[in-house]
């Protein structure tokens, strides 16, 4: 039996519309019971660990208030309900760390957020810049049983459609190497991995430029005064600037 594109589109559709209904009325009832972290607290949570990831040292205040585009009042507050829970460490005016418990939920927030992102493009058809705040809403939904099976149907993914890691179910990420292009040296060359900024305008500037995960390209030139890249992808000599080229992550 031939089933068309659209008969396919609207199973899958079928698929996530179904079960995250159901999994998301299991979920609140399980956050009542269990009093788990609400939206709020895990955004908090998933920001704290990306601010994080590159140094060891405290999160401050004002750069989490500043990716939650909130007041420092309003983070301070959020702060002391997750130290209540035992989520982070908090000492006033040195800044946060995630505890061991709240950073093993923000890998767990990461994971489903980067596992949805995947179903929607490969499964749904959506854009690489389309995907980011539909994944949001649905990174929230606690089903661990939906999460494994989707996690199963989507054959395990490494990565998600940004080239970022995806953490298997015990939190461990697969190492991924990587080079910013901004950083080789004209002769060059290598793939495309991943981006490092992922707003829909960026996203779709390179998808414009043709600068898509798994394309390979060589370092032509690269201008002492502005930095600017000039680079052949593929056959076809284009030009970045330094500060898209410093989003663009290169395995060499």
């Amino acid at each position: 039996m031939h089933y068309t594109p659209n008969f396919i589109l609207k199973k899958n559709l079928l698929f996530i519309v179904y079960f995250s209904s159901i999994f998301l009325d299991l979920s609140k009832h399980i956050v009542s019971r269990t009093k788990m972290q609400s939206f709020t607290e895990e955004n908090y949570l998933k920001i704290i660990y990306h601010l994080s990831q590159n140094n060891d040292e405290a999160v401050q205040t004002n750069a989490i208030a500043e990716k939650m585009q909130t007041k420092a009042a309003s983070v301070t507050d959020m702060i002391k309900k997750l130290a209540d829970k035992q989520l982070i460490d908090y000492k006033k005016y040195q800044g946060v760390k995630l505890t061991p418990t709240g950073k093993s939920a923000a890998i767990n927030i990461v994971r489903k957020h980067r596992l949805w992102e995947v179903f929607l493009v490969e499964k749904l058809n959506f854009k690489w810049d389309e995907v980011h705040d539909i994944a949001e809403d649905l990174e929230h939904i606690q089903s661990v049983e939906l999460i494994e099976r989707l996690d199963e149907f989507l054959a395990f993914p490494k990565s998600d459609p940004h080239g970022d890691p995806i953490p298997d179910k015990n939190g461990q990420f697969d190492t991924i190497p990587f080079t910013k292009l901004n950083k080789l040296k004209r002769g060059e060359q290598g793939l495309i991995m991943g981006v490092s900024e992922h707003s829909s305008i960026f996203l779709k500037h390179l998808e414009k430029l043709g600068l898509t995960l798994g394309k390979k390209l060589k370092i032509e030139e690269i201008t002492d005064f502005d930095g600017s890249v000039e680079l052949i992808l593929e056959e076809k000599k284009i030009s970045v600037s330094r500060e898209v080229a410093k989003h663009i992550l290169i395995k060499l």
